[in-house]
C-alpha cells in the first residue's frame, strides 16, 4: 500500500490540553467536514476544511445532547462513528478497564494496578445525535432540531444497555467481565445502512473469528431509544468474520458491502488491514463471513508503541476518477505525524475498486 498523502488535523488548545488529538478513536465525513472522537473524553469534534487539511475544531457535549448514564465529564470511550440521514450516531466501548501499568511503577505497584478494574457508565451508551446545518452552514449536534426531530439515547440510567441484552449469549456473555484488553468485549467499530446498525468488536476473537452485531434501533420516547428484536425473540444478529484472529477497529459503509478496519484484540500493534465485506449489507441472516466473503483491500502502516489506526473514513476521490480515497486516522501517534503542538497528520489511501469476491472455476 502506498500513501498517496498526509492531511493535518488541527485542533483547538482545549482539545490538545485533553490530549483529545493524540487519541483519536472514530472518525467519519459529513460532506467536507469531519466527525472525529477521541476515546478519552465525552465530546464528538467537528473539523472543516481549511487549505493545509482540516480544522476550525468545534467541540459537542454528549451531555448537552442526551441524558447520560454517568456523570457528565466522565469518558464515554466513543469508538464508532456513523453518518446517515439526519443523524450521526455514536457508540462507546462498552468496556471494562483495567489499570495500566507504566514502566515507572515499581513492581509491587504494577501488581495492585493489574488486579484493579473500574466500570464506566459513560461507556455503555449508543447515542443518535441530531444533525442540522448551522448559521455557516456547517453541520452541527443539536438537542433538538429546527424540523422536531431529537437527540436520543439507548443506555440511559436505569435503562437496558447493549451488555445486559448479551448477559445470557451464549457466544459473548463469558466476556462481559474481561476488560476490553485482555481480549474481553470491547466495542470498536460502528456502520449504518439504511436503519441497521452495525457493531464492530475488538474483542472478542473466537478462535480465529472477529463478531459484528447488527441492531435494528427505533424511537421509544423523546430523548429514548430501544432495540427492535431482529432474530426470533432476540434484539441482535450475530456475524462472525474469520479476519486471520485480528478483532475489529473499525466499519465503514461502501455501497452494499462494509470495509472493515481490523487490528489485534489484545494490546499488540499489528498486523493491520482493511478488509471488505461483500455485500454485507444486503444479508438478512446471521452469518460466518470467511473465504472469498472477506477481501483484503489494503495492508496499513503501524509502530512499535504507536500509530495504531483507529478510524477510516471514506473521501470522494478527484473529480472524473471512479475510486475513492479512505482517510484513516491514528491513536497515539507517532512522532513524524505531530507537525506542532496541535496538528497530527492522517493518512490519505487510494482504496481498490470492487472487485467481488472470487469466483472458483
Amino acid at each position: 500500500m502506498e500513501i498517496e498523502r498526509r492531511v493535518a488535523l488541527r485542533f483547538h488548545p482545549e482539545a490538545v490540553a485533553a490530549n483529545t488529538h493524540v487519541n483519536l478513536s472514530a472518525v467519519r465525513s459529513d460532506g467536507e467536514s469531519l466527525w472525529l472522537a477521541g476515546d478519552e473524553t465525552a465530546t464528538v469534534e467537528r473539523l472543516s476544511p481549511e487549505e493545509a487539511g482540516f480544522g476550525g475544531q468545534r467541540e459537542f457535549r454528549l451531555a448537552d445532547l442526551v441524558d447520560l448514564p454517568g456523570p457528565p465529564e466522565q469518558e464515554a470511550d466513543i469508538e464508532g462513528l456513523a453518518r446517515s440521514g439526519g443523524w450521526l450516531w455514536a457508540i462507546g466501548s462498552h468496556s471494562l478497564i483495567r489499570k495500566r501499568v507504566k514502566p515507572t511503577h515499581s513492581d509491587a505497584k504494577a501488581i495492585r494496578r493489574l488486579s484493579r478494574i473500574r466500570l464506566d457508565e459513560n461507556r455503555y451508551v449508543i447515542a443518535r445525535l441530531a444533525v442540522q446545518d448551522g448559521p455557516d452552514g456547517l453541520p452541527e449536534l443539536v438537542k433538538s432540531t429546527d424540523d422536531g426531530r431529537t437527540s436520543a439515547l439507548f443506555g440511559a440510567a436505569g435503562e437496558p444497555n447493549l451488555a445486559n441484552l448479551l448477559a445470557e449469549d451464549e457466544h459473548l456473555a463469558p466476556f462481559l467481565a474481561i476488560p476490553a484488553k485482555d481480549n474481553g468485549f470491547d466495542v470498536e467499530g460502528l456502520a449504518v445502512h439504511g436503519e441497521t446498525l452495525y457493531v464492530g468488536l475488538r474483542g472478542p476473537v473466537l478462535r480465529g473469528f472477529a463478531v459484528v452485531l447488527e441492531l435494528l434501533p427505533e424511537e421509544a420516547a423523546p430523548g429514548r431509544l430501544r432495540l427492535v428484536p431482529i432474530e426470533g425473540e432476540r434484539c441482535y444478529r450475530k456475524h462472525f468474520l474469520d479476519l486471520g484472529g485480528l478483532g475489529v477497529r473499525d466499519l465503514c459503509p461502501h455501497g452494499p458491502d462494509l470495509l472493515v478496519l481490523a487490528g489485534p484484540s489484545m494490546d499488540l500493534d499489528g498486523p493491520v488491514r482493511v478488509y471488505r465485506w461483500h455485500g454485507a449489507a444486503a444479508m438478512d441472516t446471521a452469518a460466518v463471513a470467511r473465504g472469498d466473503e472477506l477481501t483484503v483491500e489494503l495492508e496499513l502502516p503501524y509502530g512499535e508503541g504507536d500509530d495504531h489506526a483507529e478510524g477510516i473514513a471514506l473521501l470522494p476521490g478527484p473529480a472524473g476518477e471512479d475510486s475513492t480515497r479512505l482517510l484513516v486516522v491514528y491513536d497515539s501517534p507517532a512522532v513524524h505525524r505531530r507537525s506542532g503542538e496541535d496538528v497530527v497528520l492522517a493518512d490519505v489511501v487510494r482504496l481498490p475498486a470492487p472487485r467481488g469476491p472470487a469466483v472458483s472455476a
